[in-house]
């Protein structure tokens, strides 16, 4: 048996990154998504004002095409945003009016959970972006459709400046609470083994569980926490705080993030 098929004996499994998403992927009908800071966070908060959100990337030449093409706004570096631009931020996004504004696409690049995202389009699974906002009703969501079928857990993490995968606690994290809510939260399972979960996937939800009442405090001192923070981005460690206010649950259609709620169920 390869690594690869490590946890292909479990209902629920969890893993990191580009590799670990192909990992977990194989048999699964559903693929959860978790990259905190930020992507999927932003993603949320865009399909709480009723976007329609295109995973790319990363941004190049190429992402301004994409998102001239599709009558799109394209989401722009921190650092780069003028007045009345919108970024990978979750607060640009949240204190946005994009709709108002007669705008309902965006073009959304990001090297960990959009890129992962994408890599997952044609994977033949349902892919669902999660963050710690829509934890619970992600969790509801899936466990509602999914009954025996595999799904998969993937943190994005974060880089390391030669490029190789940073694993981030706040990924951890928000994947583990999306699978406490697949577990049945507080009600459910005491183990994870029991309920088909994998030995990874249940690190995950207890790590979660081990800190949700200071995860508020663990994201903002979490090394990608201080880092925005230093940046000037506290706000956006704040957002992706809250823990379980939305009640939108992001799935990738046709390349596209739209609300779950907007179609019928599997």
């Amino acid at each position: 048996m390869s690594l690869a098929d490590g946890q292909g004996g479990y209902r629920v499994r969890f893993d990191w990154g580009p590799v670990g998403a192909d990992a977990v992927a194989p048999g699964a009908a559903f693929v959860a998504v978790i990259d905190v800071l930020s992507f999927t966070t932003t993603l949320t908060v865009a399909i709480e004002q009723g976007l329609h959100v295109l995973p790319y990337r990363w941004r190049d030449d190429s992402a301004v095409d994409v998102a001239r093409r599709h009558g799109a706004m394209l989401a722009v570096l921190r650092k780069e945003a003028g007045p009345g631009q919108v970024t990978l931020s979750p607060e640009s996004i949240l204190h946005a009016n994009l709709r108002a504004d007669g705008i309902d696409r965006l073009v959304l690049p990001s090297p960990n959970g959009s890129a992962i995202s994408v890599r997952l389009a044609d994977a033949g699974v349902t892919v669902v972006g999660v963050s710690l906002r829509n934890a619970a009703a992600a969790a509801a969501w899936v466990r509602e459709r999914a009954g025996d079928r595999p799904v998969g857990v993937v943190a994005s993490g974060e880089r390391w400046p030669d490029g190789s995968l940073r694993p981030a606690i706040e990924d951890l994290l928000g994947a583990g609470a999306f699978l406490h809510g697949l577990a049945g939260g507080n009600d459910g399972l005491g183990g994870g083994n029991d309920k088909g979960f994998s030995p990874e996937a249940g690190a995950a939800m207890w790590a979660y569980r081990g800190v949700a009442e200071g995860l508020g405090d663990a994201l903002r001192e979490s090394v990608s926490g201080r880092e925005l923070r230093g940046f000037g981005f506290e706000g956006d460690v704040s957002v992706a705080s809250a823990v379980d206010v939305s009640s939108v649950v992001p799935v990738l259609r046709d390349g596209w993030y739209v609300d779950g709620g907007s179609f019928a169920a599997e």
